[in-house]
């Protein structure tokens, strides 16, 4: 897909590098595959249901029999969850982390595979780099971190956001009202933000590098030795690819990490 829209408007001859006229091609897949009824299943809502898919048979074919001595996939699934369990659910929330954990597994494995498409062969495309999924995403952090507030301290929760009692009482009202726009407002907005502003630029510094590349070097009869600059856009582009996986996965870590933490100071707003 990527390589048709950049192709259809770059000249090798002319061009340094091959871009689709405008970038949100890339991004934007609003023609239905199918439908369901008469609703339309887009290539995007099309991958997001296969991360559920994928989800849920890896958490299925993984913990479905316990053996003694596990298999490798087995073991691999375990790690994981006593990963975001140990790591990350009891180590930042504390002695009520654990019944958190299937929210931030699902939550980690979530953003994980979602990003993972982006150097996935055929799909190349992470749909968190779509707004609306980190925001969806972050509203659901958001539900959770207020409700744990107020499960747990009642409407004093609130009360402690706006009028905090650990400062000097006459810089409360300044710190209650940045608090109270920085929890309940920047938090889940930044916490969006951070995912799809990284995938988005992710995600477009590899579609142009390597399609670039690619028309640049299949086009060496017509442009001769100009070619050249698609093999430099190639290397570039298999450099920022690697790099890639590593944002992938730390995006994920972060994104879950976070999630916690903001649990952890509506658990625990002293500290």
């Amino acid at each position: 897909m990527e390589l048709i829209l950049a192709s259809a408007s770059c000249d090798p001859s002319v061009d340094i590098i091959c871009a689709p006229e405008n970038v949100n091609e890339l991004f934007e897949f609003r023609e239905a595959m199918f439908y369901i009824g008469t609703f339309p299943i887009t290539r995007t809502v099309f991958l997001i249901l296969g991360i559920t898919v994928i989800v849920s048979a890896l958490l299925f074919f993984g913990l479905r029999k316990k053996a003694v001595v596990p298999s490798k996939f087995q073991a691999a699934v375990e790690a994981l969850i006593l990963f975001v369990r140990d790591g990350i659910a009891i180590e930042i929330i504390g002695e009520h982390g654990a019944k958190y954990t299937p929210w931030l597994l699902s939550v980690f494995l979530f953003v994980f595979i979602g990003n993972l498409y982006e150097v996935t062969p055929f799909v190349n495309f992470p749909v968190t780099s779509r707004m609306a999924l980190p925001v969806f995403l972050a509203a659901i952090t958001w539900m959770v971190f207020i409700f744990a507030g107020i499960k747990r301290q009642g409407y004093r929760y609130f009360v402690g956001i706006i009028w905090p009692t650990t400062v000097p009482i006459f810089l409360r009202p300044l710190v209650g009202l940045i608090e109270f726009f920085s929890i309940l407002l920047l938090r889940p907005l930044t916490l969006a933000i951070r995912l799809f502003a990284n995938m988005v630029a992710g995600h477009l510094m590899l579609t142009l590098l390597l399609v670039s590349g690619w028309i640049f070097i299949s086009s060496v009869g017509e442009i001769g030795a100009r070619a050249g600059i698609g093999i430099a856009w190639f290397i570039m582009g298999l450099g920022i690819y690697l790099f890639e996986i590593v944002v992938i996965i730390l995006q994920a870590y972060i994104f879950t990490l976070l999630s916690a933490v903001y649990v952890q100071t509506s658990l625990y707003p002293d500290h």
